[in-house]
């Protein structure tokens, strides 16, 4: 990446009387309940919502990235006292930009082009008439850059993980290219008008989807035959439920047991259906009853805590027994029911020969044979004998998957030549940069393997049936690689979940609605070690030890590899996904937590060093932080405090400012429950500027004395801008950690310097007591919100305490809860 301009800030973007780099909105103030409310709805948004293309570990809301990143680039008006003389005309101003950031961060408003050219006008007029270059150096899942690139920037992406590269150029490199064009596919639907953005190459997509489907049927498709219900009619199957067997210890009745935790099928009022498993001459056999009167919680399944018990005689199965089964390669699996496609919905029918022999295949050659990592928090499988990739997936699935990637490759010259035919210039491949018919070819293969690695969450053997929805759940519920023992098999050709075409039509829908405007780049690069000289900074760094996203990853990466090689040579060129370089506190890989955790401190101090010394110093770098609300409370010894205290200690020691903090509540909370705590959501963003050389030393006492002379009117500052009640104790923290991070140390009275997390038990003691003073000032939400979070943090309680609480700052739970300030539910608030 080549830039025209260094880190000096121009005169344009410096405040006429101070000659420092001008304030940012972001630094100021923000519409936070706004932007709160916006990215709480995208959750509910799906078709054509770039998260839908592939699964990505918390992915930011673009509401979120739109607006951090608007007001990010845009001054707040205090910086342009020319313009804005008075108090009163200042934050007119910035109720006027608070106004327009709440029209631009409308889902409904992400295709509009005249509010992003207003956005962009704004972004200029603050930038001297240039648009910054935009980076982010973690990228993940590529929110953050595509909404740089919908507001005009020219976006760069880096991660050191390939699938995160790849999901990358998926969203900002390679639509720009194709823009505007028509499809090539000669059954592409007519239009008379314009194709905008890449709607042209979201509808190839669809088209050549449809080839790879139906060659793939014509090839593979007598292995899933239809099922014939007892009344003899005919049905397509939407997934066969398996349940996988071991032997009972029992020398006297060493019966194949099948471990199940359910055997409920349909748990639907008037449409229920169960298992009913026999046990005859030491076998079991499987009979689907309709109906509401199935087994009761008590007999529910085999499964007894980690362990089962033996389907004819109860007799105790261990966790450890089972484990060395399956290590030993003596775990079976047993076919225990169908589901299949009805006129009125589901059918569920009992098992029979000829649906187990069409599950009886060979395996096929080229699987994902590499080893799983060991990660016993998050890989549960290897214990149980399932090592190999290969292993979480039936004979059949393996099958399907390995035609469907060789389709992808085959596609490509079904394409590149309805490109010639359709005007395209050869050029050149994809990956060296090309536009014409070689890199639209790739293109579109590229997309197609995205839909076949959408697949592969639906049709493992970790899939499981849920029987209160009476549907499919995908392999990953949890940001973990679990055990699952009783499995759902899906029909790839089917009309239901899991199915080909739908993961397909996932992609494509998400092309469709991309911006395909500005320039952008994704590149593989360790963020230690690439360049940042002149560039705007907005990231989501990685959470500590929260989320092992390489080992998570290879899960999709063996197959996407194999599906790729001939198109993206140089971002799938290894084996497996970069583990020694990744900024994760991995204890497993670090020799312990305390090597997990220094490992994790030098690389991020290194990182954001490297950032400060040449990034665009006239606007302030974000960062994005998740915070686990199970664990967010003001505790000292979990790995969320433990994450955050490093994040701030990691900032102020590479020489940062952090001139503020807004809580966002962007994770999305069902998607991202892991391993018990381990579940992400809500998010802080901090706003950043490199400290002054000159920056002097202080002791405690005037650090102390200069958080009681700047709080109070930091305080009433934010309780006049639009933030909710639940945000402010949090919002608050931003003004008091400014003040600790302007100085190059502060000074203990033994001479030794104060840790961030003795900073902030004073800013938050200092707070206690403004915040005191300031009570009667607050309404009685607010009053609520200030005193939960200052006794609980994140954390639940009782629900009589929440009461005993609403009740002394005048208010009530009921009136809490349809405030949005939260939710008491089983017995906790």
């Amino acid at each position: 990446m080549t830039h025209t301009t260094d880190n000096q800030t121009n005169a344009t973007e410096r405040n006429p009387v101070t000659d420092a780099p001008k304030k940012k909105l972001i630094e100021v103030s923000l519409p936070l309940e706004a932007i709160n409310v916006a990215s709480g709805r995208e959750k509910s948004i799906r078709h054509g919502h770039p998260s839908t293309m592939h699964l990505w570990w918390s992915r930011k809301p673009l509401a979120t990235a739109r607006a951090v990143l608007f007001a990010q680039l845009v001054d707040d008006p205090s910086s342009n006292p020319d313009k804005f003389p008075t108090l009163e005309a200042q934050e007119k101003e910035r109720r006027r930009l608070h106004g327009f950031i709440e029209e631009l961060i409308l889902w409904e408003n992400s295709t509009d082009t005249e509010i992003m050219a207003v956005a962009r006008e704004e972004i200029l007029k603050s930038n001297g008439g240039r648009l910054p270059k935009f980076l982010d150096p973690f990228a993940g899942g590529g929110s953050i850059p595509l909404e740089a690139q919908r507001l005009g920037l020219e976006a760069h992406a880096s991660d050191l993980n390939p699938v995160a590269v790849i999901l990358e150029k998926a969203l900002i490199e390679f639509p720009p290219r194709f823009s505007g064009r028509r499809p090539v596919n000669p059954n592409a639907t007519r239009r008379m008008g314009e194709w905008s953005r890449a709607e042209g190459l979201a509808e190839d997509i669809r088209q050549y989807g449809m080839w790879v489907r139906d060659e793939a049927f014509a090839r593979i498709g007598h292995m899933y035959p239809r099922v014939v219900a007892p009344g003899g009619t005919s049905h397509t199957v939407i997934a066969w439920k398996w349940a996988r067997t071991v032997r009972s210890p029992n020398p006297a009745n060493p019966i194949e047991t099948p471990i199940t935790s359910s055997w409920w099928l349909s748990k639907a009022r008037g449409r229920g259906a169960f298992i009913v498993p026999r046990v005859v001459d030491g076998r079991v056999s499987y009979e689907v009853v309709q109906g509401n009167g199935g087994p009761s919680k008590e007999d529910d399944g085999t499964r007894v805590g980690r362990g089962a018990r033996s389907i004819a005689d109860g007799t105790p199965i261990s966790s450890d027994y089972i484990k060395a089964e399956g290590a030993a390669g003596r775990m079976g699996s047993h076919l225990l029911a169908i589901v299949a496609e009805g006129e009125r919905g589901r059918v569920y029918i009992s098992p029979n020969d000829d649906q187990r022999a069409a599950a009886n295949v060979a395996v096929p050659v080229d699987i994902p044979d590499e080893e799983l990592p060991f990660d016993p928090r998050n890989v549960w499988t290897p214990s149980y004998g399932l090592t190999k990739f290969s292993d979480l997936f039936t004979n059949r699935q393996l099958v399907a998957l390995t035609t469907f990637g060789q389709l992808v490759e085959e596609v490509r010259a079904r394409v590149y030549d309805d490109a010639v035919a359709s005007g395209m210039e050869p050029g050149a491949p994809l990956e060296e940069g090309g536009a014409g018919a070689h890199a639209y070819a790739d293109a579109v293969a590229a997309y197609l393997a995205l839909g076949v690695s959408r697949c592969t969450d639906y049709n493992s053997s970790l899939t499981s049936w849920n029987s209160s929805r009476d549907g499919l759940r995908n392999t990953f519920v949890r940001q973990a690689i679990p055990m699952t023992w009783d499995y759902a098999e899906a029909n790839p050709f089917s009309d239901s979940s899991g199915n080909l075409l739908g993961q397909i039509e996932w992609v494509a829908k998400a092309v469709e609605q991309l911006p395909a405007s500005a320039p952008g780049q994704a590149i593989q690069a360790s963020a230690a070690a690439r360049d940042y000289d002149g560039v705007a900074i907005s990231t989501d760094p990685p959470y500590y030890d929260y989320i092992n996203y390489s080992d998570l990853s290879d899960y999709f990466y063996v197959w996407l590899r194999r599906s790729l090689k001939q198109i993206l040579p140089k971002t799938v060129g290894t084996m497996l996904t970069p583990k020694t370089e990744e900024l994760v506190a991995n204890p497993y890989r670090h020799d312990g937590k305390q090597g997990a955790e220094q490992f994790f401190v030098d690389g991020f101090n290194a990182v954001f060093d490297r950032i400060r010394r040449s990034a665009d110093r006239a606007i302030p770098m974000t960062i994005y932080y998740a915070y686990k609300q199970q664990d967010g409370g003001k505790g000292t010894g979990s790995s969320s405090t433990t994450g955050w205290y490093t994040l701030l200690g990691g900032l102020i020691d590479a020489g940062w400012e952090i001139t503020a903090t807004w809580p966002m509540r962007s994770e999305r909370g069902g998607r991202l429950l892991s391993l018990g705590a381990n579940a992400l959501a809500s998010s802080i963003v901090l706003a950043c500027r490199p400290r002054p050389a000159e920056a002097l030393a202080t002791t405690r006492r005037a650090f102390v004395a200069a958080l009681k002379a700047e709080l109070p009117s930091a305080l009433r500052h934010l309780m006049q801008g639009e933030i909710a009640p639940v945000d402010l104790a949090q919002a608050a923290i931003g003004p008091g950690i400014s003040v600790f991070s302007r100085y190059a140390r502060v000074r203990e009275a033994d001479g030794s310097d104060m840790s961030v997390r003795d900073a902030l038990l004073l800013i938050n003691s200092t707070l206690d007591e403004v915040i005191g003073e300031q009570e009667s000032d607050f309404d009685p939400d607010t009053r609520f919100a200030v005193k939960w979070y200052r006794q609980y943090g994140w954390g639940q309680e009782n629900s009589g305490i929440a009461d005993q609480l609403a009740r002394s700052s005048d208010t009530s739970v009921g009136a809490l809860e349809r405030g949005g300030i939260f939710e008491a539910k089983g017995g906790k608030a």
